[in-house]
């Protein structure tokens, strides 16, 4: 059975930085794109970043600059460093992989189970 394990969460100065980590497990995955998405109380999922097997990322507007997607294919991971926190950036983070479990699997979407981010003012 695969899964997303995350770490990294925690509470943080408005400021500060956090990094973000996540890693698939099951040795014969294969992982297309993979992102971060965030809920924040009262509020819909909403994508923050997202990169591709390839490497090509994207951002949501209220984190470029400031946030910085990664991926290290060879571990299964994928990283979020996120640097000058707001308030506004605390939420609950999900990691998303678009993976397959093997040669000849489709593939399908897998999500890890939430690490929460806290920024104080």
């Amino acid at each position: 059975q695969v899964q997303l394990v995350e770490s990294g969460g925690g509470l943080v100065q408005a400021g500060g930085s956090l990094r973000l980590s996540c890693a698939a497990s099951g040795s014969s995955v294969i992982i297309n794109d993979m992102g971060w998405y965030r809920q924040a109380p009262g509020k819909q999922r909403e994508l923050v970043a997202a990169i591709t097997s390839g490497g090509s990322t994207k951002y949501a507007d209220s984190v470029k600059d400031r946030f910085t997607i990664s991926r290290d294919n060879a571990k299964k991971a994928v990283y979020l460093q996120m640097n000058s926190l707001k308030p506004d950036d605390t939420a609950i983070y999900y990691c998303n992989a678009d993976l397959r479990i093997g040669v000849g699997w489709r593939s399908r979407e897998y999500w890890g189970q939430g690490t929460q981010v806290t920024v104080s003012s």
